[in-house]
């Protein structure tokens, strides 16, 4: 089968592979029809996420067609069209009792310890090859995939493979309420998703900061207030248009990938800690392979999450789930501490997420069609990822489609 392949830093092949197959009692093999570009998969090969192993598989949004099950599988037949989520659980272990899919102890082959098992990932979350391929194995299949009502098409059910249940989830981390005030960092496609769900989920004004002007465009369409950071400084910004009291609420949906302000005030400002951000790249991607104007790790990582401590009102909400590498050991805890914030962060806990915001789509209650941007064959996957990785602008999510 096709696939696309993980064989080094900025090294990505559309290659031919063996056909998955069943591995353990508790697998599935699904016939892959639609999967998506994250911005997570870009970590791996801009360097930013280390421990990634050559020949892996990479991706881990999808949604398919079931072609096999093991004999432990229940409630799923061959021929059953499926939603893969991105993270895998057992069910049954107690987090997955809890609804805290993202930490099952079961499913990471590494152990209890290891943390969150995602497809297409670096070793400490499995490794399990991706879903940017034509057929893909799927462990835990009875809890790790959901059945796609008759009424959901592919193209509406692939953003429920991750984006919109992770962005729902930022929202809830960051314990959205009714009249809140809420900043959005990062306009990306997760970010326009969190701004989706901070106002669903009771946002009274929400403000969107990003540097690229087609995202913002995006954001505004949505009713956000936009910010662009290479325009105006955005802890300044925002603090204006709250009275110098800052946001109840912030969503981090930026990570270690972030960018210094190009232009404006904010690049004046921050020009002065250039050395602190070249050793924070250094200590989260130590090994890269840029070229050109692709695979360039972000070159301010903590940048995002430091808006946001500085942004956020006295005893403040984070919910951070922009992609951050174990090895970055900067945050702003002093200043966190001295305004009584509250922080959290972590994965989504896909299982649990997502069948509510399934059935909104269902319902017609949430239409995703218009977030996706660009829809490419698997075989152009290659020149899909160099665009995006590049922020070329326009490109906010791209479907892949192996039919």
């Amino acid at each position: 089968m096709k696939a696309l392949v993980w064989h080094g830093e900025g090294d990505i092949r559309l290659d031919n592979v063996a056909d998955p197959s069943i591995q353990d009692a508790n697998d599935a093999i699904v016939r892959i029809t639609r999967s998506a570009i994250c911005g997570t998969d870009l970590h791996f090969i801009r360097g930013t996420m280390a421990g990634m192993h050559e020949g892996t598989i990479l991706g881990h949004e999808a949604v398919g067609v079931v072609e096999e099950v093991g004999a432990s599988v229940r409630g799923l037949s061959p021929g059953d069209r499926v939603i893969v989520c991105s993270t895998m659980s057992c069910g049954v272990c107690r987090y997955c009792r809890m609804g805290q899919t993202a930490q099952c102890d079961v499913a990471n082959p590494n152990g209890p310890a290891a943390g969150t098992c995602f497809f297409g990932g670096p070793a400490p979350t499995g490794p399990v090859d991706g879903l940017q391929a034509e057929y893909a194995r799927i462990p835990w299949a009875s809890n790790t995939l959901i059945p796609i009502p008759d009424n959901v098409s592919d193209d509406d059910a692939i953003l429920l493979s991750d984006i919109f249940p992770t962005a729902w989830f930022g929202a809830q981390l960051a314990g959205i309420r009714r009249g809140d005030t809420v900043a959005v960092y990062g306009a990306g496609i997760v970010g326009q998703l969190a701004i989706a769900a901070a106002y669903r989920q009771g946002a009274g004004r929400v403000w969107a900061v990003d540097g690229v002007q087609t995202r913002l465009v995006k954001a505004l369409e949505q009713n956000a207030e936009v910010i662009d950071f290479n325009a105006e400084d955005p802890v300044e910004a925002i603090m204006d248009a709250t009275m110098g009291v800052g946001v109840d609420a912030v969503i981090e949906a930026v990570g270690v990938d972030a960018q210094r302000p190009t232009s404006g005030p904010a690049a004046e400002k921050y020009a002065a800690r250039t050395e602190q951000f070249d050793a924070e790249v250094a200590q989260t991607a130590p090994k890269t392979n840029v070229q050109g104007e692709n695979w360039v790790p972000g070159n301010a990582p903590s940048l995002s999450a430091q808006w946001a401590v500085e942004s956020v009102a006295k005893y403040g909400r984070i919910g951070m789930i922009g992609v951050f590498s174990p090895d970055l050991t900067s945050f702003p805890i002093g200043a966190a501490t001295n305004k009584n914030l509250t922080l959290r962060a972590g994965n989504c806990d896909h299982r649990s997420v997502t069948p509510p915001l399934l059935d909104l789509v269902a319902a017609g209650l949430f239409d995703p069609a218009p977030f996706v941007t660009q829809r490419e064959p698997l075989d152009d996957v290659v020149d899909a990822y160099l665009s995006f990785d590049r922020r070329d602008e326009g490109w906010l999510k791209t479907v892949l489609s192996t039919q």
